[in-house]
This record gives C-alpha cells, sequence and structure tokens, in this order.
C-alpha cells in the first residue's frame, strides 16, 4: 500500500513539474508579439507624448517613450528645452524618457513606475499611455491607441 501512495505522489510531483513551464514566469503575461503605440490624444505645452513597445515572444523587449511637436521634432532632442527644464525642474527629457521606458521594460508591464521629482506631470502620462499600450499588446491591436492624458 505504501508502495502505491509513493507511487503515486511522486506522479502528481512530476506532473506538477512539468506544467509548471506551460504556466510561463508572468512577465508580460498574455502579451502578443508585434509593435504597440498609445499617443496623447491633445497637445501639451506643444508637445504630444507617445510609447512605442515591440514585443517578441510574450515579453516586451523595446520600449520608446517621447514626445513630439506638431512638426514632429522629438522633444528629447531639444537641446534650449532641456537646459530650460534641467535648470528649473532638476530632470529634462532625455532623462526621464528613458528612466521610464526603462523601468516598463525591466517590470514587463507588471510593476508600478516610480516617478522622478520634477516630472510628475510626465509621469502621470506615462503611466496612463503605458496602461493603454499594454492593454493594445494583450489584445494583438496594433493600431495607435489615443489617450487622454488629462493635462
Amino acid at each position: 500500500m505504501r508502495g502505491i501512495i509513493s507511487k503515486v505522489i511522486f506522479l502528481l510531483l512530476a506532473m506538477l513539474l512539468l506544467a509548471m513551464p506551460l504556466t510561463g514566469c508572468g512577465r508580460g503575461e498574455g502579451l502578443q508579439d508585434g509593435y504597440y503605440t498609445a499617443q496623447a490624444s491633445d497637445y501639451n505645452f506643444g508637445w504630444k507624448e507617445y510609447i512605442t513597445i515591440m514585443v517578441k515572444g510574450g515579453s516586451i523587449v523595446s520600449v520608446e517613450y517621447n514626445a513630439e511637436n506638431a512638426s514632429g521634432f522629438i522633444k528629447s532632442w531639444d537641446n534650449a528645452y532641456m537646459q530650460t527644464m534641467l535648470h528649473s525642474n532638476g530632470t529634462y527629457p532625455n532623462e526621464y524618457t528613458r528612466y521610464y521606458a526603462g523601468q516598463l521594460l525591466e517590470g514587463q508591464g507588471e510593476k508600478d513606475i516610480d516617478g522622478i521629482t520634477g516630472a510628475t506631470s510626465s509621469h502621470a502620462s506615462f503611466k496612463k499611455l503605458a496602461a493603454a499600450v499594454l492593454e493594445q499588446a494583450r489584445k494583438g491591436d496594433s493600431s495607435i491607441a489615443y489617450v487622454n492624458t488629462g493635462h
């Protein structure tokens, strides 16, 4: 009798161990491969923020977060704006955009994004845009999601 119970327990444990890889490790759960973008629906102080992610193998492998003006110029490339913001806020777009994007990539959309002092408005926008772009990736919808970032 003991031998049968031991075999049953062994088989149950073996099945459990074999099934574990099928459940995934929780990183970016349910994300479909492709490119996804969420963009602010309106300009804020002349800039429209956006996030674009690339998902491969169910994981986020690339994140771009930035803003562009009506002519398509990228905010983090604006050196004059960078100097002004650095002196008044202690940070600048090229710093906080990389920081926020890096957190999304590292956390695979499952961890909260920490804010940077001096970029709290962008932090709030980033969180709304990130939620939208992750929803697009879960659905496999590669159309641009337009988000009211509430500025």
